[in-house]
């Protein structure tokens, strides 16, 4: 398995986790909306990783455009939640 694939699946989980309604804007809120600048960093990094192997971005993309909107309370937590099928999807389909 691809090291993209890998950061995919890492980042749709942790993406997630983060859709779930109140425990995920709880944790959010917790942090001090640190784990939207944590998610925002391991989007850029799974993009980085991707885009070197010659894989999917958009997921990475959504994932990092979610990170600024997740401060959004109901909005936030609708985005987490289609940034991580994506993600999820695209780690389970791909075998880049």
């Amino acid at each position: 398995m691809s090291l993209s694939r890998i950061m995919k699946w890492v980042t749709g989980g942790c993406e997630a986790f983060l859709g779930i309604p109140l425990i995920g804007g709880s944790f959010i809120l917790s942090t001090s909306w640190g784990a939207l600048l944590v998610m925002f960093i391991l989007h850029l990094v799974t993009l980085l990783i991707a885009r070197s192997q010659k894989g999917s971005i958009a997921g990475s993309v959504l994932g990092m455009v979610t990170s600024f909107i997740g401060v959004i309370p109901i909005v936030g937590m609708i985005m987490h939640i289609i940034t991580a099928i994506i993600l999820l999807i695209d780690a389970a389909t791909h075998k880049h």
